[in-house]
């Protein structure tokens, strides 16, 4: 995931450890090493289409005048009641509680972005599963920053635990963890080289730290805590070196071959992993995202400037120990195209080759969600995470087979090789009656195998696809993150985090450029807290290349004057929100939305909330944990009937340095800060497992 961090200066390598920032504010340590600072760069996007922004505010002026302006009015005056008390367990499934479904909970009140801990409701506890640098192999050395080693990381758990999966086999005794790692803090992993030796040394170990990991667990019973099994034979780790194979229309075409891959059919490694998505068949999808930062190019090259590339030194800095990651060598001017595109995974064969799906597009991927039709057809559902840039999908040209036969698994994994490419449009026609807010279109970029863009060929719109979404005139949007299918209803979800830019110095303001209504922020109308859509496939269906939506939620602090907040119509009391990130669903059809943004946005730390989208209890967001000092809450997965929920607590204390540690999380007792015994003193990314307490007989 990637903050926005316009307000923040943008820091040097070398300015990192000594930042010394406060809280309060969303560091700039985020925004440098996830995407280069992008945020504080011009938009690469330079379109005058019309923003989603734009056809929103023009949208909810229509719902307040259908609806006497009340619901947004009501919504921005709530007073701040946090229910506290212990609440009466309601019915498992009744849509008119607010703790309806298996899983029931009090809901936490706001945290403030200075707890150093991972808060969680009462009645539950919650249970470190994997930390990185935990051994996954028989052969993995132990846990010892203090001297970093490559080697010794491709055998450990990677750093910055992101997307999330954990599949449970059919006993309900074993499974797998799927996690990727989406990049690395050198100042707080590592102390300072005064060797080049050691310097090589910290920059190969980063690379292995980079990546994905697939964990074998165990656990006595159902509903109880997950352990992880220590060379178990399906663990894997997916590193910057591991070769991924690439396949679809732009697999082996000019623009991906270089010259250790003339054949530009086999590209080495994955990083700036961000969300993911688990299909049908069993594999696991995963988006690179903020690729740009890892080279070095030439800022003339075609896609340079479309996709955040430049010539100055990288911000990892890899190019010093591979030669790859200075694209302005000769030979490797084609090896940023080779990112970009979501990888696919199969967690269940330990002898499988990675892929890299070129017929799904390369930009920013956040990640990729499938959605299978009951006629068999597949769409994949698809966010660029980069202010002003686009909602994709695609639809496979083979139907899926069910079942679990091997002839069906084989013919599966082949369906996200070929298929049509589609760029979403937003609109603002509506029903007279007002009941669906706005129309749109999937504007085709491929279709039968063919470009449906001029002057591009298949191969150039599936490496090059920002340029073609933009030819076809697509809309503009709030930084695109999570895009979730509803299990259930078929709707679709988008988690647009934010956008700083709206109504600053030569930007839109709220009127034509903002989903709310009206702002008074002092520097203009910016979605600075994001929103959440919903989408209605036509006739409800996953091939549709027409859909309506709405805004479902406008996110923020109620109780703050200055932002105007929506949340689908609830009107009672709401958990402050900001900053959708991750979505997932409960057994039952709950939205759950892990958040990324605080503290700079609401000045509390990020969480997991959950979000009923049925009965009278739709759009009541109720928070059910917060993650620590400066972290992230990335996942999640919610197994409710298991009485479980699992979050990947992402770069907490990430303002520190090696000399000074900033959080204690999760080595030290919360209790006081006591180091347990053989504790280390620094932060670790962690992937945590919250459960329900049990009584003692």
């Amino acid at each position: 995931m990637t903050s926005d961090c316009q307000e923040l200066p943008t820091p040097s390598a070398v300015q990192l450890p000594m930042l010394g920032l406060t809280h309060g504010k969303r560091s700039p340590v985020t925004c440098h090493l996830k995407c280069d600072s992008q945020c504080a760069r011009p938009e690469p996007n330079a379109s005058t289409e019309p923003t989603f922004a734009e056809v929103a505010g023009r949208q909810l002026t229509r719902r307040a005048m259908l609806v006497g302006g009340s619901a947004l009015a009501a919504a921005a005056a709530l007073p701040a009641v946090w229910p506290q008390q212990a609440a009466a367990h309601p019915k498992p499934g009744h849509p008119d509680h607010p703790g309806h479904g298996p899983l029931a909970f009090t809901p936490i009140g706001p945290v403030g972005a200075e707890v150093d801990l991972l808060t969680v409701p009462n009645g539950y506890q919650w249970t470190p599963i994997l930390r990185w640098g935990d051994p996954l192999f028989a052969n993995s050395p132990a846990f010892d920053p203090s001297r970093p080693n490559a080697r010794a990381q491709q055998l450990q758990f990677g750093y910055n635990n992101d997307y999330l999966d954990i599949l449970v086999d059919p006993r309900g005794r074993t499974g797998l963890l799927c996690c990727n790692h989406e990049y690395t803090n050198r100042n707080i992993m590592f102390p300072p080289t005064t060797t080049a030796e050691q310097e090589a040394e910290v920059l190969k170990a980063l690379m292995a730290a980079h990546g994905f990991s697939v964990v074998e667990l165990e656990r006595r019973a159902t509903k109880q805590p997950w352990r992880y099994v220590r060379g178990g034979r399906r663990n894997r780790r997916f590193t910057a070196n591991t070769p991924f194979r690439l396949t679809g229309p732009a697999a082996g075409s000019k623009l991906v071959t270089t010259a250790a891959d003339p054949s530009g059919r086999t590209a080495l490694g994955t990083f700036g992993n961000c969300s993911g998505g688990t299909t049908p068949w069993g594999t696991i999808l995963s988006g690179e995202e903020n690729f740009n930062g890892y080279f070095v190019a030439d800022p003339a090259a075609r896609g340079s400037k479309r996709y955040g590339l430049t010539n100055t030194p990288s911000v990892y800095g890899w190019e010093q120990v591979d030669p790859r990651f200075d694209a302005t060598k000769p030979g490797y001017a084609n090896e940023p195209h080779r990112f970009g595109y979501i990888v696919e995974i199969d967690p269940y064969d330990p002898s499988s080759t990675p892929r890299k799906h070129t017929a799904m597009g390369r930009f920013k991927h956040e990640g990729a969600n499938i959605r299978v039709d009951n006629d068999g057809t597949v769409a994949a559902y698809m966010g660029d995470d980069e202010r002003f840039d686009y909602l994709y999908k695609f639809v496979a040209k083979r139907k899926h087979r069910p079942g679990k036969s091997a002839e069906a698994r084989r013919h599966n994994l082949q369906l996200l090789t070929e298929g049509d490419l589609y760029v979403a449009r937003f609109s603002g026609t509506q029903r007279p009656d007002g009941a669906n807010l706005g129309r749109g279109v999937w504007l085709p970029l491929v279709l039968d195998g063919r470009s449906q863009v001029p002057g591009m060929s298949v191969e150039e719109v599936l490496v090059f696809t920002r340029e073609a979404a933009d030819a076809v005139k697509a809309t503009p949007m709030d930084r695109c993150e999570d895009v979730q299918p509803h299990p259930k209803s078929g709707k679709v979800y988008v988690a647009c985090t934010n956008n700083t830019q709206r109504g600053t110095a030569g930007k839109p303001g709220a009127d034509a450029a903002n989903p709310r209504p009206t702002s008074t922020q002092p520097t203009g109308s910016t979605n600075k807290d994001g929103h959440v859509i919903e989408i209605t496939e036509h006739r409800n269906r996953a091939g549709a290349t027409t859909f309506s939506w709405n805004i479902l939620l406008l996110w923020g602090d109620p109780t703050d004057e200055k932002v105007r907040t929506y949340f689908a119509g609830w009107d009672g009391p709401v958990a402050p929100i900001s900053c959708p990130d991750n979505l997932a669903f409960d057994s039952v059809g709950n939205l759950w939305v892990a958040t990324d943004g605080a503290p700079s946005t609401i000045e509390k730390a990020d969480g997991l909330f959950k979000v009923p989208l049925e009965g009278r209890q739709r759009g009541h967001v109720q928070q059910f944990l917060a993650v620590p000092t400066d972290a992230e809450t990335c996942g999640p997965v919610v197994h409710d009937t298991d009485d479980s929920v699992f979050v990947a607590v992402q770069h907490p204390g990430e303002d520190g340095s090696w000399a000074e540690q900033r959080s204690y999380f999760p080595d030290f007792v919360p209790a006081g800060h006591r180091p347990r015994k053989g504790a280390w003193r620094g932060p670790r990314p962690t992937v945590v497992q919250v459960t329900r307490q049990r009584r003692s007989r």
